[in-house]
């Protein structure tokens, strides 16, 4: 940004035009009457008559729209900033039912009253999100698949029938499309700062939400159908979330300094940041994430323009082109197909959390739930706040002038830059795999502690000493398939190797030190992650043979000694016991399989089209031997003999494999 003209605003002149001047081109004076009745019913005709569409016929005239609806959220605003808190919820409480979060919407009423534009901002980012939330769980009254974007599920004929196109209209006016206000866009990624958007918007869409409660009362009522809210989302992943130091009033303080000195904050976004601390002092963690997300995305937003030479890139885009929001930032490549600068730049570490919190399928996608208005704010988890801030002041500290912090200052500073600055994914498919593994092996230890009653009758001896016998060549073809594996390359065991392996207490410590062993998991090719997403449903299989034969040997030889064992569960469990012989091993070296193809599993990317397809036919040839072994192993089937002919085929198969493939 050396020698620039510093950003005042991150809206484009077309967008500032829409969003901050249109709505106050048009002076009229507007009667509250004509919009609210005697019993604040919303008089929907007044509003729908300012939508004005295209010349043409398709599609709304958003600017012309804006411009005449201005006067009407005058009026409305001014009514509300008027309204006794005790009237405006007498008057409303009824209506906001329906969002599933009345007390949200009523206190909005003193957001609006503080005349402070940043706590304004926070209440509208949550009004649309929650709007949002509460629109689909009407759509899905009568349809099916809510759509994911707002944009879609505002331009449904779903809403359209319940509510009527007209209605819909309006809404699309203030939400929805990068032609429109689009408030809850420009609000959640962070391109307006907290004097940019008129209070009136916010007025007037606690109008409209109140009248579509309204609405959508009576229509219940007519249909004889209800409404039903989906429930909110569950952090089920918490426990993979600790680690980050907690944030202490020092510490704190230190954060609002450097707000003020880091390039990190365009100073025009300056009262978020220091809201999102003071949300974080009073315990409101919802709202100090809810703040933040969109101020990390500028400030990343303004060094991925930095990096790639695309300054343009800082401002919203116009209604032809795409925003740049996370996605493009944290992408490998530029839409152009040319590579992105930033990710080396901010380095592999931030990258990894940032892909964790907000990207990875399996991650707590903290920016996505609130959003769309599918967490409930008031049990937002105090843990992820405690990320986003850690994680910010190791970015605002990155981008301080050289030699402007103090060292003290620094030491206090020190664990959460450590901390942050170390990060391993902990979400990536790669890094879910390997805690599967490691879970796996934990199971599979269990075996060696399992009772095992004493065997007198002399043909149970002569059939236990039969699958004795036969886990030993068992053994003997697992040994040969170790000696054929290959670790990037080279070979890892030798002969000796081979043969202690299998030894329990070894092979746990090895798989564990190979389940902590960091894997590059960062822009990982399609094939890499079908081969691990195969990978880890092999795990998952065999956890599940594991569990079957832990949970099955001990309910049978509580039975045994309980003498309640039926004749045919006798011999079932005979079987079960002789089989353990020969399902321990092989269940170690598929495990021990999952563990090498995933720590050479980016040679897979350098396979030909060919190679790759009998590489994943080989892997589900594993899969599908897993499962089968899961079915015959569960409490219900007990089908113990299967067991053993379908070892011998797979291992046949693997030894195949690995001879016509030495390097795999």
């Amino acid at each position: 940004m050396s020698g620039s003209i510093p950003l005042t605003t991150c809206l484009s002149p077309a967008v500032y035009n829409m969003v901050c001047l249109l709505g106050f081109e048009v002076q009229d004076d507007v009667e509250i009457t004509s919009l609210l009745d005697k019993e604040h019913r919303v008089c929907w005709g007044t509003i729908c008559e300012t939508v004005s569409h295209l010349s043409s016929g398709e599609g709304l005239n958003y600017a012309e729209s804006v411009r005449k609806m201005g006067p009407l959220c005058d009026a409305v605003h001014k009514y509300f900033m008027s309204l006794p808190y005790e009237k405006y919820e007498e008057a409303f409480l009824d209506w906001f039912q329906w969002t599933n979060n009345s007390e949200l919407f009523l206190n909005a009423l003193s957001a609006l009253k503080s005349l402070d534009g940043t706590k304004i901002s926070l209440c509208l980012m949550k009004v649309t999100s929650c709007l949002e939330r509460s629109l689909g769980d009407v759509y899905l009254i009568i349809g099916k698949d809510c759509p994911f974007l707002l944009r879609d599920l505002l331009a449904s004929q779903e809403l359209a029938k319940i509510f009527s196109q007209t209605v819909m209209d309006v809404l699309r006016v203030f939400l929805g499309s990068p032609q429109s206000l689009n408030l809850r866009n420009i609000l959640w990624h962070g391109f307006v700062s907290p004097d940019e958007i008129p209070s009136k918007y916010c007025s007037m869409l606690l109008l409209l939400t109140a009248g579509l409660g309204q609405i959508l009362q009576s229509w219940l009522s007519n249909t004889g159908m209800s409404l039903v809210h989906r429930p909110y989302f569950v952090f089920s992943n918490l426990h993979d979330m600790t680690g980050f130091p907690d944030l202490n009033e020092k510490v704190l303080s230190i954060a609002e300094s450097l707000i003020k000195q880091s390039k990190f904050v365009l100073p025009h976004m300056v009262p978020f940041w220091s809201e999102a601390i003071v949300a974080f002092r009073q315990g409101r963690y919802a709202d100090c994430a809810i703040v933040l997300l969109p101020q990390l995305e500028t400030g990343l937003r303004l060094f991925f323009t930095i990096v790639n030479e695309c300054p343009d890139r800082m401002l919203t885009a116009e209604s032809t082109s795409l925003y740049t929001t996370f996605d493009e930032i944290l992408a490998q490549n530029l839409n152009d197909g040319s590579s992105n600068n930033f990710p080396g730049t901010l380095g592999e570490s931030a990258m990894e959390f940032l892909w964790d919190i907000l990207n990875h399928q399996e991650g707590p996608r903290v920016r996505d739930h609130l959003s769309h208005g599918e967490i409930e704010l008031c049990k937002f988890p105090k843990q992820f706040a405690i990320e986003l801030l850690d994680f910010s002041i190791l970015l605002l500290h990155k981008h301080l002038e050289q030699d402007s912090f103090d060292k003290e200052d620094f030491a206090v500073l020190h664990p959460i830059i450590d901390v942050v600055g170390s990060y391993q994914s902990r979400f990536h498919p790669i890094t879910l795999l390997q805690k599967q593994v490691l879970e796996c092996c934990e199971s599979l230890q269990q075996w060696d502690l399992l009772p095992i009653p004493s065997l007198d009758h002399p043909r149970e001896n002569r059939e236990f000493q039969d699958h004795v016998n036969l886990a030993l060549s068992f053994v003997s073809e697992i040994e040969k398939i170790l000696s054929m594996l290959h670790l990037k390359g080279k070979t890892i065991f030798t002969t000796e190797d081979c043969s202690n392996w299998l030894q329990s207490d070894k092979w746990f410590v090895a798989m564990t030190e190979l389940c902590r062993k960091p894997i590059s998991n960062l822009y990982s090719p399609r094939l890499v992650l079908e081969a691990v997403g195969v990978l880890r449903k092999v795990c998952t299989q065999c956890h599940q043979v594991s569990d079957n034969i832990v949970s099955t040997s001990h309910l049978r030889y509580q039975q045994w000694q309980n003498k309640t064992l039926r004749s045919r569960q006798r011999q079932n469990y005979q079987r079960l016991l002789c089989c353990i012989r020969s399902l321990s091993p092989i269940l170690r070296l598929i495990v021990t399989i999952v563990m090498v193809n995933l720590h050479n599993i980016h040679s897979a990317s350098e396979k030909t089209y060919l190679e790759s397809q009998k590489y994943l036919k080989y892997l589900k040839s594993i899969l599908q031997f897993t499962e089968n072994l899961s079915s015959c192993t569960s409490p219900e089937k007990n089908r113990w003999d299967e067991t053993i002919q379908m070892t011998s085929t797979i291992l046949l198969k693997i030894k195949t494999f690995h001879e016509n493939n030495k390097a795999v």
